[in-house]
């Protein structure tokens, strides 16, 4: 969540709403004077709010930034604080504006709580905003992402996904996927990635095929493994070896993340960017994959006994300088 643009979008639009009719060009200059003293441009209790959210997300993200120098009993002090001091921004933007859904649903992140409790939460704050604001509108451009002001509750939808995926609600995670790509094609917060996983778990080719084409069979490495497991938990192996070796091959560091799991801290509030084909892209899809890994106890085992798949994860480690222990351990 890049929260500072999306706060001078948010006070660049209300404040051209106060001036009138402005345009293309007067508005690009109102709001290259809000990016310059977005401060000066918040009056009213919703943008402090918001505000207040953008501040303490810039000071989350560069708490972490030595969190590789730490053992294992540091990180976790320095990241229970570090969630401590998100709290305490949350309550403050909603003793502002206790309708900044980014705060509430930053709160419940935050509260670190069991999958199917941040589930039952998630699904609680979900209804309550349909109940109060009614459906979310794609609007004249088709896609709802294009509202600035309707993009947090895309995010709580977003994490209802995610969340679905954790606790093996499969089916629902798939009906969450769907809505967001209808709400919102352009998929700024990358449901289709959710989508796909949930889509190789159900064992669903029809369905996969379909949302491979809808992204132009460009693949990445979400779908390089979903189709890798998709095709395992088919049977059809002598076609996951080949999913599997393209998985190997096209993504980044991906037989060393399959089979040495990095612990991925709690997204705040969605999905960490991250650069087509790097390592982080391998590393967050292999994460998100977990619970489905998990459900398929032969899956780890098989992939290292495939040729030159072990070795090549091996060889990924001993050159960026990474540890290494043997899977299964």
């Amino acid at each position: 969540m890049n929260a500072q643009e999306e706060l001078i979008r948010r006070l660049s639009i209300k404040r051209s709403r106060q001036l009138g009719s402005l345009s293309q060009e007067a508005f690009a200059e109102l709001e290259l004077a809000v990016r310059e003293r977005p401060q000066d441009f918040v009056d009213d209790d919703a943008e402090q709010a918001f505000a207040t959210i953008a501040q303490a997300l810039v000071r989350y993200e560069e708490s972490r930034h030595d969190d590789d120098l730490l053992d294992d009993e540091q990180f976790l002090a320095a990241r229970a604080s570090r969630l401590a001091r998100l709290t305490a921004s949350c309550n403050e933007a909603l003793e502002l504006d206790e309708r900044c859904i980014d705060a509430r649903l930053m709160a419940l992140l935050a509260a670190d709580y069991a999958p199917d409790e941040l589930m039952g939460s998630l699904l609680e704050l979900d209804r309550r905003l349909e109940e109060m604001e009614g459906p979310i509108e794609s609007g004249a451009t088709g896609d709802a992402w294009a509202d600035v002001f309707a993009r947090p509750r895309l995010r709580v939808k977003a994490a209802l996904a995610r969340t679905c995926l954790d606790t093996a609600r499969f089916s629902m995670a798939r009906t969450y996927c769907e809505d967001l790509l209808a709400m919102a094609p352009f998929d700024t917060l990358g449901a289709r990635y959710t989508y796909v996983l949930v889509l190789a778990r159900l064992e669903d080719e029809e369905g996969f095929e379909w949302l491979d084409a809808r992204e132009r069979r460009k693949g990445n490495a979400w779908f390089h493994l979903s189709r890798v497991i998709l095709m395992y938990k088919l049977g059809r192996i002598p076609a996951a070896r080949r999913a599997l070796r393209g998985y190997d091959q096209l993504c980044t560091g991906g037989a060393y993340i399959l089979l040495q799991p990095i612990l991925m801290d709690t997204y705040m509030p969605d999905r960490p960017t991250f650069e087509a084909g790097s390592f982080m892209e391998s590393m967050l899809a292999a994460h998100e994959a977990e619970p489905i890994i998990a459900d398929v106890p032969d899956f780890v085992a098989w992939a290292c006994d495939q040729p030159g798949f072990y070795d090549s994860a091996v060889a990924y480690c001993q050159a960026n300088g990474f540890d290494w222990r043997e899977p299964g351990m």
